[in-house]
């Protein structure tokens, strides 16, 4: 196991070194300047040439490449050219949100598309089938931002139930200790700003969840029904095991593997997502503010942040095929 950890690790260096080379070029690509976006359109030609001096944005792509790089290996993922913020102490900020929104669209997805993966299993080719298959199709078609907006406007707008904008109520003035909204409105021990934050998150989490709910319904549908024709599980049958025994021991058991896959990749998926679900409700996570980077030509924090996300999803995938051996002891690695 040891052995196959160090490898994974190893082969992910040049994914990484790969990736790096590939963002810091591209994201160059795109139109505008930098220093134009500080100074503003009334900028003179002098204090542009000026600022990109000192930015170090005048010299050859690939010096500015080895001098990035050179601060990656020190842990330092740079500063912010807009405001020489440092980014790491800006995504420590910003992650937590994005977790917390992360977390609450798996919940969603995982919780509700299990079930009705296994409730269209055991009913293959009925209505029941066909139901969860079309709002599984239903969900994978439907673009986060048209879902975010028309929830929007249902649920916020026209009936009220729900509040569509940032993490929290403002007004409530709940102290930041974790940046985890939830969690700080629990610290503070007031019911009203816990229950405030949990339903802000209720829409985002939603619309982020639709299409891994789609997903994983989709995949535990289809593990689930393979499963059952196995041999071993007629066995179990006509030994006259009850049907919740064979589920839990024999068809779920087996048919987690998949469905763990999927949901582990689904994480990747969920946080690239978040940049259209943060913009759509306003949520100051990482997501908008790749966002605000993109627009603003912050070269650093888009390159930066997208090599963490890269570096999360390969730490993600590690943990799921490690979690195979302890879901079916039968795996080994070698």
């Amino acid at each position: 196991m040891l052995r196959f950890i160090v490898r994974r690790i190893l082969g992910s260096i040049p994914v990484l070194l790969g990736l790096s080379i590939i963002l810091f070029f591209f994201v160059r690509l795109l139109p505008g300047d930098p220093a134009q976006t500080i100074l503003g359109e009334h900028a003179t030609p002098e204090l542009i040439a000026q600022l990109r001096a000192t930015l170090g944005l005048d010299k050859p792509l690939y010096i500015q490449y080895l001098g990035y790089m050179a601060q990656l290996l020190q842990g330092n993922f740079g500063a912010s050219i807009i405001d020489n913020r440092s980014v790491a102490e800006l995504f420590a900020l910003r992650f937590p949100v994005t977790i917390e929104l992360t977390i609450g669209a798996l919940i969603f997805a995982v919780g509700l598309g299990i079930p009705l993966g296994r409730l269209a299993a055991r009913h293959p080719n009925g209505w029941i089938d066909g139901l969860v298959t079309v709002l599984s199709l239903f969900g994978i078609s439907i673009p986060i931002f048209v879902l975010g907006y028309t929830m929007v406007f249902v649920f916020a707008v026209t009936l009220h139930w729900l509040p569509s904008i940032g993490p929290s109520d403002p007004r409530l003035s709940v102290p930041s200790v974790t940046n985890f909204p939830i969690i700080d409105a629990i610290l503070t021990g007031n019911p009203n700003a816990v229950i405030d934050s949990i339903s802000h998150l209720v829409l985002p989490a939603i619309a982020l969840g639709s299409i891994p709910l789609a997903i994983v319904t989709r995949i535990t549908r289809a593990a689930v029904i393979d499963v059952s024709n196995e041999d071993y599980v007629r066995t179990a049958r006509a030994k006259g095991l009850t049907q919740r025994r064979v589920n839990d021991r024999h068809i779920m058991r087996n048919a987690w593997l998949p469905v763990t896959t999927v949901i582990g990749l689904q994480v990747g998926s969920l946080l690239a997502g978040a940049v259209l679900t943060e913009t759509v409700f306003a949520w100051p996570g990482v997501g908008s503010w790749v966002v605000t980077s993109i627009e603003n030509h912050d070269y650093i924090v888009v390159q930066s942040l997208i090599l963490i996300f890269a570096t999360i999803f390969l730490i993600v995938n590690l943990v799921v095929d490690i979690g195979y051996a302890f879901i079916n002891p039968r795996i080994r690695y070698s």
